[in-house]
């Protein structure tokens, strides 16, 4: 299971394939995640690269903050930690979890 850093301010005409591209010259690309709004469907400007390690990781962030991507300077930094919300009624069983990212 590889490491999963936060990529921002990506440009709107910036693809998957083209993220991974650049992430690839600091180490394995195990995905890429592009966050799109469930409602409308329409891209945050935002995404998640999972690294197979950690330093590949750490070296990601270091050298490829800041780096141009299409016409914007992106960020690059840890993944905030998922927490899970309980979703559904109230109380007794059926609620599940749900991963959030605050």
């Amino acid at each position: 299971m590889g490491v999963e850093i936060y990529v921002g301010q990506i440009s709107g005409s910036v693809t998957e394939d083209e993220v991974k591209k650049l992430f690839s010259v600091v180490g394995t690309v195990e995905s890429v995640h592009m966050v799109v709004d469930p409602a409308s469907g329409e891209f945050r400007g935002c995404g998640y690269v999972r690294m197979s390690t950690d330093e590949e990781a750490r070296e990601a962030i270091d050298l490829l903050n800041g780096a141009k991507l299409g016409e914007r300077l992106i960020t690059v930094k840890n993944a905030p930690p998922k927490i899970f919300k309980k979703t559904g009624s109230s109380g007794g069983s059926g609620q599940r979890l749900k991963p959030t990212i605050s």
